[in-house]
């Protein structure tokens, strides 16, 4: 029976988890930045269809790159696990075999995607449903980024990895430094060597596989592999992470569908419905800034004291990560009250589009504080690494929580989509509530098994 144990020395501060929590919230803010630069330099391009084309390029792999999040996921709450000593080496035998799995499965499924690119590409490109010209854009800026997919996945376990020993100051820098190379080569393929769309394409890949070297050479002084042993990527000593990843990819692909399906609805309702989603899903977007930034920095404490077998520790990083995430969805709602009706004039010029919008500030004030529940305790489950209870809650909750409640709510049309979704983010968030309440009930039992499923 585990014993309950007490912190060694002083009690971590409240403000340790915010300071975890800081860099990922700015590491966060630079990826849409990015997105600008981009986007102002294919601006630039004498026609339309390069920007376009970039566009649906860009979807169908973040479609797919995010779908295969729960590499960053699991690896985050195993590395956490595995412990940050530099002293014990059971400890660094542990991260480092985390991290040659992870690493190696990642770039294992980007070579997949490489070999796929064909059918990914002509699925992504019947569902977009473009012109020629379009299709032809798409297809040159695909063709060349697809090539960059071993090191995209690959830094998704690393920076999952990072976060999982707390590193996130590194993940800041790492961010930064590989947004300004992606910005220097986009300006250098296009501008210089006529490259066009392909050029941009090129500037992410060189960035991806930068990224990959740098995130290396960071994590070169946390781990030692002379302790490596090629049995890490055998089958029976994969299991525990390939079913960890199983679980974790159908709850993102729940997720997905429940999204796609406010998209599609939303665009059958009309052009107007369709550009008012998305500028109400700049608000969602918004939110998703801070409330990821607590719910990683909780994943690394929580998956830390899971691997020291400390249940007190454990309920106190997330008590105060509830106070965070709590404090943070305040906010969020205040600025959305008082500054909704600017942030929606910025999005778009047009009047009736800007009038149609603001008839939903109610449900955005209301939607931080819904929301930063289920965001919470996905921070604690990926740093418990309970990937079926992930699993489970998501599914219950689109079913339940999502197609249910929109069933009955169907005749508010538009409105009622977002109904739904408030629904199902309460749900998650309930749901995975109980579950915890329900594992710390019993700790001994539950809270430190080695099952990751």
């Amino acid at each position: 029976m585990v014993q309950q144990t007490q912190y060694s020395g002083r009690k971590p501060h409240v403000w340790h988890l915010f300071f975890l929590a800081i860099p990922l919230i700015l590491a966060n803010i630079t990826t849409p930045l990015l997105g600008l630069v981009d986007t102002a330099i294919l601006g630039h391009m004498d026609a339309t269809h390069y920007l376009a084309g970039a566009s649906i390029g860009t979807l169908i792999l973040t479609q797919l790159y995010w779908i295969c999040g729960f590499l960053k996921m699991s690896t985050t709450g195993l590395s956490a696990q595995a412990g940050r000593s530099n002293v014990e080496v059971q400890e660094q035998k542990g991260r480092t075999k985390v991290l040659v799995q992870g690493v190696s499965f990642g770039m294992l499924l980007g070579i997949l995607f490489i070999l796929l690119q064909t059918p990914i590409l002509n699925a992504g490109l019947y569902f977009s449903q473009s012109s020629e010209l379009l299709s032809q854009s798409t297809q040159a800026y695909f063709n060349v980024r697809i090539w960059g997919a071993p090191a995209a996945l690959a830094n998704m376990a690393l920076v999952g990895w990072l976060i999982g020993q707390q590193k996130t100051k590194t993940v800041l820098v790492l961010q930064l430094a590989v947004n300004v190379i992606n910005i220097i080569f986009s300006l250098l393929f296009v501008f210089v060597f006529e490259w066009g769309v392909k050029g941009v394409a090129a500037a992410t890949v060189v960035a991806e596989f930068s990224l990959l070297g740098f995130s290396l050479l960071a994590t070169k002084s946390l781990v030692n592999m002379t302790l490596f042993q090629s049995t890490w990527l055998k089958w029976l000593s994969l299991k525990p992470l390939l079913t960890l990843n199983s679980d974790i990819l159908f709850r993102n692909l729940a997720l997905q569908l429940t999204l796609a399906f406010i998209i599609f609805k939303g665009a059958g309702m009309g052009a107007q419905v369709a550009a008012t989603n998305a500028i109400l899903m700049q608000f969602f977007a918004l939110i998703a800034l801070g409330l990821d930034g607590v719910a990683n920095a909780v994943e690394a404490l929580v998956g830390e004291e899971k691997g020291r077998r400390n249940e007190t520790a454990l309920a106190y990083h997330v008590k105060v990560g509830l106070l965070w995430s709590s404090l943070f969805a305040v906010v969020y709602a205040l600025i959305f009250w008082q500054f909704g009706q600017q942030i929606i004039q910025l999005l778009t010029d047009q009047t009736a589009l800007q009038k149609e919008a603001s008839s939903y500030l109610g449900l955005m004030i209301l939607l931080p504080l819904v929301a930063h529940w289920c965001f919470l305790f996905d921070g604690v489950f990926v740093g418990l690494s309970k990937g079926k209870a992930m699993r489970d809650s998501m599914i219950l909750s689109a079913i339940f929580g999502f197609f249910l409640i929109w069933w009955f709510v169907t005749d508010l049309g538009n409105v009622g989509l977002w109904v739904a979704l408030l629904s199902f983010l309460a749900f998650r968030g309930a749901i995975l509530g109980s579950w915890y309440v329900f594992l710390i009930s019993k700790p001994q039992q539950r809270i430190f098994d080695n099952k990751v499923g």
